[in-house]
């Protein structure tokens, strides 16, 4: 039962000599809070704005807290010599988000919230509503490649992956406390967030035929728990154990796929520059120290000193704002956009109002960042068959822009009429070129420079509990 690796790099096998199979079953839970301020661009640093975050170029907006506590089931089935099956799925018990004033920004808002001319993006304070469900559930296979305690001589090293399944309704973007006559959690396509479709002619110069709203619909929709993905997670991990340490290290890679029952169906398009949500990749380092060990009676305690440093790539995603943004009153936000653009009358590219529509539903483009966590863990091996973990993380993140989107896709080009804003200027006689068709994702009024958001910097602290039997 001792002759194990570390934890990382630990496979629970079958049939061994005195030990035909091997199933382990846990169950955990983690306490995560997250908090992060919330900064908008200086308008008048607009013209000298650029793609990256500049504190002195910026107002505050909001302070955001996220809380969340789960509950975390894992089963480990042995197959075969060093092979396994892992089950795990995380049920989320509760989500709760809030932005709340920084540094007075409350009593400025009108100003530093605004959308177009006497519009407001959100109200500060903010609330969501308590999100709960299960987050996923991931099958996967580790395999190890290599054993030290079957070849003295060798490190323990496994590889695995990971597949990420969604089971449960994906996140909306809901107001907890909406305005009168407007629903909690309304479709992107319900633009005057009353839950019905036959009230387009209510907004003030908008008829009902300039926005027609598609699909089926009517009423609140469920604020959802998961990020309604399908993902596959890769990982490898070494380790080699020397007399009562076991240094080990490793990488592990997230790739996501967005189902179709979640928003992100509203982005895939040709036209969209960015429609995936971001890939991650992490670096691993860590010291596991065995301080105590009794191995006639199978018992140890454990202390794991862990770092990773994670790398997330630009995409869409949902942000701190996701649920401020996805529920606004704003016409800029609430009103569609249009695929294509074409040609009118007088030879001049307009929007096509036969194309598709495209409705915000507060994802946005989140630029690329990094992540730096640090973990420490304590086990203690009570007996043959039950072992227990208590441990804590602090992860901070690089401070990043909140929405990053582009007004033109430069990927393609072709012809004036489709080109929209997206030309310039040869010479003096006026001639143009296309430099690429519009981005109908991109909203001025929240991706435009000197009117992003930015995050700078985040902190989240996690805390949990595991208890686990052997059988």
């Amino acid at each position: 039962m001792l002759l194990e690796p570390a934890e990382l790099t630990r496979v629970v096998d079958a049939f061994d000599e005195g030990n035909p199979f091997d199933l382990h079953l846990s169950l955990g839970y983690r306490h995560t809070s997250k908090q992060a301020d919330i900064y908008r661009d200086a308008a008048l640093g607009a013209q000298g704005a650029t793609r990256e975050f500049s504190s002195n170029a910026t107002v505050p907006i909001a302070r955001s807290r996220e809380t969340t506590n789960r509950l975390e089931t894992r089963a480990d089935v042995g197959l075969y010599h060093d092979v396994a099956l892992v089950v795990r799925m995380p049920i989320i018990l509760s989500n709760d988000r809030e932005l709340r004033s920084l540094e007075g920004s409350g009593s400025r808002q009108q100003t530093l919230l605004a959308g177009a001319a006497g519009e407001q993006l959100f109200s500060l304070p903010f609330d969501s509503p308590t999100r709960s469900g299960i987050e996923y559930l991931a099958v996967g296979f580790d395999l190890g490649i290599a054993n030290q305690y079957r070849d003295r001589s060798l490190p323990s090293w496994i590889f695995g992956f990971e597949g990420r399944f969604n089971v449960s309704e994906p996140m909306r973007a809901c107001n907890a406390d909406p305005p009168d006559g407007e629903v909690k959690c309304a479709d992107p396509g319900d633009v005057n967030r009353n839950g019905r479709r036959d009230d387009n002619a209510n907004i003030a110069g908008v008829s009902a035929t300039d926005v027609p709203l598609e699909g089926d619909f009517t009423g609140s929709r469920s604020p959802g728990v998961s990020r309604g993905m399908t993902g596959l997670e890769l990982h490898t991990y070494v380790s080699k154990r020397v007399k009562y340490i076991e240094p080990y290290g490793g990488f592990r890679a997230l790739f996501e796929f967005p189902t179709r029952h979640s928003d992100f169906r509203t982005l895939d398009l040709r036209s969209t520059l960015v429609s995936h949500p971001p890939l991650e990749g992490t670096m691993i380092g860590g010291l596991s120290v065995i301080p105590w060990e009794v191995r006639a009676r199978m018992q140890r305690i454990l202390l794991d000193f862990r770092f990773e440093g994670t790398y997330r790539s630009e995409g869409q995603d949902y942000s701190e704002l996701f649920d401020a943004l996805g529920s606004s009153d704003a016409l800029t936000l609430r009103l569609p956009a249009y695929e294509r653009f074409t040609n009118d009358a007088n030879g001049q590219s307009v929007v096509d109002t036969n194309s598709r529509k495209v409705y915000f539903s507060g994802l946005t483009d989140v630029q690329q960042h990094l992540l730096w966590t640090l973990r420490a863990a304590i086990t203690w091996q009570a007996g043959e068959y039950v072992r227990f973990q208590a441990g804590g993380s602090y992860t901070r993140a690089q401070s990043h822009l909140l929405t990053n989107n582009q007004a033109c896709n430069p990927d393609f080009t072709g012809d004036l009429s489709a080109a929209g804003r997206c030309h310039e200027t040869l010479d003096a006689a006026g001639t143009q070129r296309a430099t690429g068709i519009p981005n109908p994702s991109y909203r001025a009024v929240i991706d435009a420079p000197g009117r992003r958001f930015h995050v700078a910097g985040s902190d989240s602290m996690d805390a949990w509990l595991r208890a686990t039997v052997m059988f």
